[in-house]
């Protein structure tokens, strides 16, 4: 018999590191009484500790702050310190589990993302930060084609929400069906779709990627209040369908374009509500070094087109990032201008330069 400490057989590794940004913004169409330039800047470092406990078994956990801030000017608009990562997991070849607060992220959606339940994530963002959530999620493997997800939530109001995901490889694609149960009183939006959800519902969901010749997705989902409070509508159906290709025009042009169609209705009453947007990308890298990105959305409905084009040039460590955004003026929107978001973002047209620093 061979007895080995255990301090021989495990691995333990810290690592650093972090995220900084600052960023420079200008409009031509600013809240009222409030200038057309605005800056912001921000840190988030990011702390990690591994230990290996076998071959195919280990905890980490990850520590991650977020402190950033925006100007008006010279005057301040936001200051935001927050945790941002907090959590601990255990990982297996068949199972993992993470408790903590952390970001739960699914859906093959690029822009008009259906299942954007528990995320923010935004293309158009060049940092890829997300808002994360306070939570405990399952993951099991029982094989190379399944996995099987589970999650508790604890929201901003102390309430428990609770559901699943099962995710199936076929050769007919990538298959994934979502269950939640939220039982929140309060009215809230759900996700970053524009859908208002009052007092408890549940959420179901349906989603396919498939890659051939050339890329295809299809996500459906239904959101089901329990009875019709505050909110006009109480049922929502939504389908989003996607495609993209890459054309062979130097290193590749990818060409990528996503439809959601909602429909909304009340269980007690005949209110409806019908609302179509479709989005369009193009990403054509240039060399090593440069990409060039163009994002088009149209409201159908409402006849409102936005346009966003980035070009970013990406180092080892930093990139630098060009924006021009060419969208609708406040005028262009029926609620009032106090009602609008206070930030030059987003409205007319707007130039921005943003650059990010990782380590």
């Amino acid at each position: 018999m061979l007895l080995i400490p255990q301090e021989t057989t495990t691995a333990q590794s810290i690592s650093t590191k972090g995220q900084f940004w600052a960023s420079a913004l200008t409009g031509n169409d600013p809240p009222q009484n409030q200038s057309s330039f605005e800056s912001s800047i921000g840190y988030i470092p990011t702390l990690s500790l591994l230990r290996d406990l076998s071959d195919s078994q280990f905890i980490d956990m990850e520590w991650a702050y977020r402190l950033d801030r925006s100007y008006s000017a010279d005057s301040l608009l936001n200051n935001h310190e927050n945790h941002h990562r907090l959590w601990v997991r255990y990982s297996s070849e068949k199972f993992e589990a993470r408790l903590g607060l952390q970001k739960i992220v699914f859906g093959p959606s690029q822009i008009l993302r259906t299942l954007s339940w528990f995320d923010t994530i935004d293309l158009e963002d060049p940092t890829g930060q997300t808002d994360g959530v306070e939570a405990f999620r399952l993951r099991v493997f029982p094989s190379n084609s399944l996995s099987i997800w589970s999650w508790l939530i604890n929201s901003d109001r102390d309430t428990i929400s609770f559901g699943g995901r099962v995710e199936l490889s076929t050769g007919l694609g990538e298959w994934g069906f979502t269950y939640h149960r939220d039982p929140t009183v309060a009215t809230q939006a759900v996700g970053q779709i524009p859908v208002i959800i009052s007092g408890p519902h549940q959420r179901v969901a349906l989603d396919l990627r498939y890659d051939g010749y050339f890329g295809f997705w299809f996500e459906g989902a239904g959101f089901f209040a329990d009875n019709q409070r505050d909110a006009e509508l109480d049922r929502y159906a939504l389908v989003t369908l996607g495609a993209d290709y890459t054309i062979p025009v130097g290193p590749g042009l990818l060409v990528m374009t996503e439809t959601i169609r909602i429909h909304g209705w009340a269980s007690e009453n005949d209110s409806t509500s019908e609302q179509t947007y479709s989005a369009f990308m193009v990403i054509l890298p240039v060399g090593m070094l440069h990409q060039l990105m163009l994002i088009t959305q149209v409201d159908w409905d409402n006849s409102r087109t936005y346009n966003y084009f980035r070009w970013s040039t990406t180092y080892d460590r930093f990139s630098l990032n060009f924006i021009l955004s060419l969208n609708p003026g406040r005028i262009d929107y029926d609620s009032s201008q106090e009602a609008l978001p206070n930030t030059v973002a987003g409205f007319g047209t707007g130039l921005q330069f943003m650059f990010i620093y990782n380590h």
